[in-house]
């Protein structure tokens, strides 16, 4: 027993083995202090048989294991604290080694993120130079970096990554200085490398997790095996964020200094750079002092790592800062030509609104910039018409290119934020007499000549229309022929084209020349007087296709666009289809001409060219409007009134102005002489009228043949020198341009007018049929 006890006291401690046996007893047993005497236990009799030796060498093997094992039991029983601390060390970093070596093996470079790919469209006006707007989902503009100064990507590297042209895309020290702050600081630091910095951006999205950021680390590996440093540093120059809601360098520079990111000086990309890691905090114009730290930082370092000269460093300043400006793109009236881009391009299947917004494309219109400020000067009542166009009175424009279609200027509104009802493109009004030509052609289609004489009388009865129908101001012109009534507008001659062609007829000769089928259908009793509705856009289409000898243009705003690398990749169609034929065509715009000559149009023959037309009041004088053209441009004016609800109320007298279709006319005049000053004059294509006096039966007109001579012309025409006079007089007086252009008098267009404006205005389906004020009631849309 008292061996037994020495024995497990050996095993705790050698200190504590027993003096009791004598060195003598120790020596004849020949065994360890710590294992039992000679004879006794597992380990046999001292004089058992076979040989001694052999039994000898045996026993102290076993003897030492067992020695080895229980000092091991014996380290562990007293350090058990750093036993345990080891494993819990060790066992994570080779389970996390694990799972790195699994993820890195399993990592494939993905396809980058499309937020971080997404470039903003530029649009820009017909010239392909002057922006005319832009579609992004962020302020984004993805530059070729070989144009920018090297210090660019120097000030950078130094501010954010210093170690980056040696970094295999990690930096490991970084990575454990930031952990151990965010450990016992409890903050935020980020031991990102330019290359992770980069890999989360372009490839992943943002990244908080440390999950998250073991695959950023794994992923800025695997970039920087792969891709060169110069194509890293440039995809993080066009992807990060640098405050003012600019992403990516050249959008930056121009948020801060108003310059493209090619022409930063070295301040400037040094101040850039410098603020990287908290730009809304650290912008100049709202921490001034935390800006100078950061750029005299990078200045510092920029010197230290031999990229610019002590000198150099010497004398960098902080650069001044735009003031930043917070801009609507939509804006005033580009916000309407941008929508309508967007809508060409997306109604027509090309593009889609995400393709629009992050494609990066460069959209071409046909708006020429010239022009447009000319439109807007004129049309709109808070420049030209400030002062004379009363308050809510609306008013769209436009003008065409008759050829190919394409619009050159556009008068919408003011302003599309307050407004975005398009005044040019989809408010809707009653055309009035400008539906006469779509008649007049169908006559000539028919047979019809231009001399074939009507009863220009009024009123007058018309089979199945209830009440009598009159002139404007129920003015009779007795035996009046074709091409005088065109130009005089005369109601009753035009309800007797429609008697004998049918309302369809006229209905199927306007929709054929690029009127909608939809408001205009043939329905309508007065379909020929105007009293269904159109858009100011699509009524200068199908004036387009008299101008354009009977070739339907398709109008558009788009020119061609072409995709970030410069190819075209869309281009507009501009052949048109041939609706009428070239003479009918010519025979209708000859008739048109005389409605400027010597009609109801006058005042724009000072345009100095030939140009024809047709003005058009609605019934009850709702509406006004005309639509003129030479041989290449087209050009439409129309004024509406409706009230807050989008009813509509009559235009009164203004300014002198006192039809519905003076003002327009007057607009016309003003925009078309300065817009085709300085080009060629061209002329319409003379033409035979070879028409059957009396229509094709026989039957259409009264009376003999009365062809309208040129002495006649001659004669209207010194009828109404006085006349003119006056009016060339009006336009040349000072006070009257005074009136037209002074930006100073009183009247405003708030733009709030119309806005709900329905477009089931002036639709005699609804049951009006456009009573006039006469005793007869009866419809008398004019001129």
């Amino acid at each position: 027993m008292v061996v037994n006890k020495a024995g497990r006291r050996a095993s705790n401690s050698r200190k504590n083995e027993p003096r009791s046996v004598s060195s003598q007893s120790q020596k004849n047993t020949n065994t360890p202090a710590s294992l039992p005497p000679r004879g006794q236990g597992s380990y046999g009799s001292y004089h058992s048989s076979g040989s001694g030796n052999s039994n000898r060498s045996s026993r102290r093997e076993r003897s030492r294991a067992y020695t080895r094992q229980q000092r091991r039991k014996t380290w562990r029983g007293r350090h058990p604290i750093i036993f345990w601390a080891l494993i819990l060390i060790f066992v994570p970093i080779l389970i996390g080694a694990a799972i790195f070596a699994y993820m890195y093996a399993t990592t494939d470079i993905p396809a980058p993120d499309k937020v971080a790919m997404a470039d903003k469209t530029k649009v820009y006006y017909a010239d392909g130079k002057t922006e005319l707007g832009s579609f992004a989902e962020q302020n984004r503009e993805i530059i070729n970096c070989s144009v920018l100064p090297k210090y660019v990507g120097q000030a950078i590297v130094a501010s954010e990554n210093r170690s980056f042209y040696q970094d295999g895309g990690i930096d490991f020290k970084g990575i454990g200085r930031a952990l151990i702050h965010n450990v016992t600081k409890r903050g935020r630091w980020g031991g990102s490398t330019i290359t992770q910095q980069y890999a989360e951006r372009y490839y992943l999205g943002e990244t908080k997790t440390y999950l998250g950021k073991l695959h950023e680390a794994i992923l800025a590996l695997k970039i920087a095996q792969t891709q060169d440093k110069d194509t890293v540093l440039c995809n993080y120059m066009n992807t990060i964020y640098l405050g003012r809601g600019a992403y990516g360098i050249q959008a930056a520079a121009k948020a801060y200094f108003g310059v493209e990111a090619k022409d930063l000086t070295l301040s400037q990309a040094a101040l850039l750079a410098g603020i990287i890691p908290a730009p809304s905090s650290w912008d100049p114009a709202i921490g001034p002092k935390e800006a100078g730290i950061r750029f005299k930082r990078v200045m510092k370092i920029m010197k230290k790592d031999g990229y610019i000269t002590a000198s150099q460093a010497a004398k960098a300043k902080i650069p001044k800062t735009i003031t930043q400006t917070t801009q609507n793109m939509y804006a005033g009236p580009q916000g309407y030509l941008l929508h309508m881009v967007r809508d060409e391009l997306t109604s027509n299947g090309a593009f889609s609104q995400e393709d629009l917004d992050s494609g990066g494309y460069r959209i071409i219109t046909t708006i020429d910039k010239s022009k447009q400020d000319l439109m807007f000067n004129v049309a709109s009542p808070s420049q030209g018409g400030r002062g004379i166009v009363p308050k809510g009175l609306q008013i769209g424009g436009i003008s065409v290119n008759a050829k190919d279609g394409s619009i050159i200027s556009v008068y919408a509104g003011d302003d599309y934020l307050t407004k975005q009802l398009n005044n040019a493109t989809q408010a809707l009004y009653e055309p009035g007499s400008t539906m006469k030509p779509f008649a007049l052609i169908g006559a000539i289609q028919a047979g019809t000549s231009l001399d074939t004489m009507f009863n220009g009388n009024s009123p007058r009865k018309f089979d199945g229309i209830e009440k009598p129908v009159g002139n404007f101001a129920n003015a009779s012109y007795g035996m009046i022929n074709l091409y005088r009534a065109t130009a005089d507008s005369v109601n009753t001659v035009y309800m007797d084209l429609q008697s004998k062609l049918g309302a369809k007829k006229v209905a199927h000769t306007a929709v054929t020349a690029g009127l909608n089928p939809k408001r205009v259908n043939g329905k309508n009793p007065f379909t020929v007087l105007g009293n269904d509705s159109v858009h100011v856009s699509e009524i200068a289409r199908a004036y387009a296709t008299f101008a354009n000898q009977g070739r339907r243009p398709d109008l558009h705003i788009v020119a061609s666009v072409k995709n970030p690398d410069g190819k075209e990749f869309y281009r507009a169609p501009t052949v048109g289809k041939q609706v009428f034929s070239p003479t009918d065509a010519a025979l209708a715009t000859k008739a048109m001409v005389g409605v400027v000559q010597h009609g109801t149009a006058t005042e724009a023959r000072s345009i100095g060219r030939p140009v024809a037309g047709k003005s058009g009041t609605a019934n009850d004088e709702t509406a006004g409007s005309f639509v003129g053209f030479t041989p290449n441009i087209v050009t439409a004016f129309a004024i509406w009134n409706p009230d807050a609800n989008g009813s509509p109320q009559v235009i009164k007298p203004f300014h002198g102005y006192l039809g519905g279709s003076d003002y327009p006319v007057h607009l016309f005049t003003r925009y078309m002489r300065q817009a085709v000053a300085g080009t060629p004059v061209a002329k319409f294509p003379e033409v035979k009228d070879t028409g059957k006096i009396g229509g094709p039966d026989g039957t259409w007109g009264l009376g003999d043949r009365h062809a309208y001579t040129h002495d006649e012309d001659e004669e209207d025409k010194n009828k109404d020198k006085d006349k003119d006079k006056d009016k060339d007089k009006d336009d040349l007086d000072p006070d009257h341009i005074n009136r037209s252009d002074n930006p100073w008098d009183s009247y405003t267009n708030s733009g709030n007018y119309g806005n709900s404006y329905s477009g089931s205005y002036g639709n005699s389906e609804s049951g009006n049929t456009g009573e006039s004020q006469s005793d007869a009631s009866t419809p008398h849309s004019g001129q």
